[in-house]
């Protein structure tokens, strides 16, 4: 058998994960966000001591590609203060919204990392948030296979 297309070990047990894929859109954070993104950095510094420390070589791969991720969310982070009004939805606004049902939803547009639909936090690049950006209350937004009412925004 040819061995042309074998890589030989280069001393790395085999670990070799894919790189966490940065998205191409502009780094909006809130300053909640930015805290968080802080944080995260932190805590993979002190994961990466404790996997040096037991010469976890899986972890240490791993702890190192997410340290490359969060990074470059650090260093392209854009900082957009809350809004000061409620004219209209903007990056960091809370809108709440009612069903024909009479039911509430409230969804804060945030950032991409920041996001997490089941706590309340959309993504500004989300089909949600670009639905969002901009209305006012007493709009309607069309969301899914129906539409919903704009009655707050904070």
């Amino acid at each position: 058998m040819s061995r042309a297309f074998v890589k030989e070990s280069d001393g790395d047990d085999g670990v070799a994960l894919p790189e966490l894929q940065v998205s191409g859109h502009r780094n909006l954070v809130t300053p909640r966000g930015m805290a968080l993104i802080r944080e995260r950095v932190a805590a993979l510094e002190a994961e990466l001591s404790e996997a040096r420390g037991r010469e976890d070589r899986a972890a240490m791969a791993r702890i190192q590609r997410d340290q490359r991720y969060w990074s470059e969310r650090l260093r392209t982070a854009e900082v957009v203060p809350l809004p000061t009004d409620s004219v209209e939805v903007r990056f960091g606004s809370t809108v709440t919204l009612e069903n024909p049902d009479g039911r509430r939803v409230s969804y804060q547009i945030v950032g991409e990392d920041e996001a997490a639909p089941r706590e309340g936090r959309v993504s500004y690049v989300s089909p949600i948030g670009q639905a969002l950006l901009g209305v006012q209350v007493g709009d309607d937004v069309v969301m899914g296979e129906g539409t919903v009412e704009v009655v707050g925004i904070r």
